[in-house]
Order: C-alpha cells, then structure tokens, then sequence
C-alpha cells in the first residue's frame, strides 16, 4: 500500500492518501500536547505503543460487533483505515470523576461515578472544543436525533466492552473520548483511536495514573507508563 500525499496532520497522528481513494493511511506521531496545544513535548515511541493498543483495541470492538475505521496495520507507526467523513463531535465516557468534570461538578476525583456520564464537545479547535448539548448539536447541525441516539448507544457498549477487559487487567477505565465518522455508505462507524492519549487509565490497586496525565501533571516516568499500559493490554513487554 502505497503512502502518498498528507491530507491533515494534527497533534498525535497524520493521515496520508494512498492509492486507493475510499482508503487512507494514519501516521502515529510522539509529539504531546496538552491545554489546547500550550503544552508540547514528545514522548519517546508514544506513536509505535498508540498504534498498537488502538488497533487491539479496535480489533476486539469489532469481535463484539463494533464497526470500525481500521482495515489493517501496515508497519509498526502506520496503519490503513476507511475513509470516513468525521462527524464533528468527541463523545466522552466518564466512570470516575476526573480532570473536567471534577472541576465542573465538585466532585473530588477518584469519585466512583453511580452510573457511566456520556458527554458531547463540539470538535472545533478555534472554540477550545466546548462541552455542548443536544439542543446546541440540533441548533448547528452537527448531527439528528437518530445519529445521536447512535453515538450514545455505540459509546456505551464500547464503555461496557472496554471496561470489563480492562478490569481484569488491573485496570480501572477513568473516562475515554471517541471519534466517530460516516463510510461511504453512510453508516456511521467508530474512529480515530483508542490509547493513552484519548483515555485515563489507573491501576485498580494503587491508582497510579498510567496515561497521557503523566505529561499533562509532569507526574513523571510518562514513558514507563505508556509503556505499562502496551504490556497490560497487549501481553507485548518490550518494543
């Protein structure tokens, strides 16, 4: 499969055309960033380890019946997908309170939530990607009523599914954040990725945060962590 042309790069991953037009390639990068982009460094071999666990995970959601964008991984930092239009929301999943919502609501984190919080932010960089209704997604067009009911339903099976395999690998999934986009058909399929960088994860027994918090907190030993997080998931203890 052959990369071509970048289409978009943004602050984790790059996407590539390649010579089949209804195919692209994604190009996961080790630059971080976080607060909206006035935090960045590196990470060393984020790119290869997100690659990784993103694909695992996309593979198992598609053995529960999970559509996804991802087609096969190519090399160790590329994988292809279909092409799909993003539907301009990132629909959050909250278990436990942290980061924002802690903040929002008063909660101290590390709150068990009594039932999963989905939320919906409207993608848009120049507005710091906003938290936002339904009546605001209705007043912008940024989806129907059936494509939300879709999205809250596909969000939260991926919580269940995602939230049990991890937690039998000392796992507790915080909260996550998914992107989803539209196949040339018009089905409406999962995207993006799933990985340290779109999630919190915490070690069921010490609470050890082991995911992108590391960089955003200078917590320290952010590699060793991403690192950890390859291992519990995929069984694979070294690059």
């Amino acid at each position: 499969m052959e990369k071509k042309e970048m289409l978009y790069e943004g602050k984790a991953k790059q996407i590539f055309a390649s010579d089949n037009e209804d195919q692209l390639i994604v190009h996961f990068k080790d630059d971080a960033t976080a607060f909206d982009g006035q935090k960045k460094g590196q990470i060393a071999q984020k790119g290869i380890i997100n690659n990784k666990i993103s694909n695992f995970f996309f593979k198992l959601l598609e053995e529960k019946g999970i559509k996804t964008h991802l087609i096969k991984e190519l090399n160790e930092r590329d994988s292809l997908v279909k092409k799909v239009d993003i539907i301009p929301l990132e629909v959050v999943m909250r278990n436990i309170a942290a980061g924002s919502i802690a903040k929002r609501l008063g909660l101290e984190e590390g709150t068990k939530l009594p039932a999963p919080v989905l939320e919906f932010y409207y993608k848009n960089d120049d507005l710091g990607d906003p938290l936002i209704n339904r009546s605001h997604i209705e007043v912008l067009e940024l989806a129907d009523e059936e494509e939300l009911r879709i999205l809250a339903e596909m969000a939260e099976e991926i919580n269940k599914i995602l939230f049990d395999f991890l937690k039998n690998q000392g796992i507790d999934l915080v909260d996550f954040k998914l992107e989803f986009g539209k196949n040339k058909d018009g089905e409406i399929i999962l995207a993006d990725e799933i990985s340290p960088d779109t999630c919190r994860f915490w070690d069921s027994e010490t609470q050890q945060k082991l995911d992108k918090d590391r960089f955003r907190r200078d917590l320290g030993d952010v590699e060793a962590a991403y690192h950890e997080m390859l291992k519990r998931i995929t069984g694979q203890e070294s690059l």
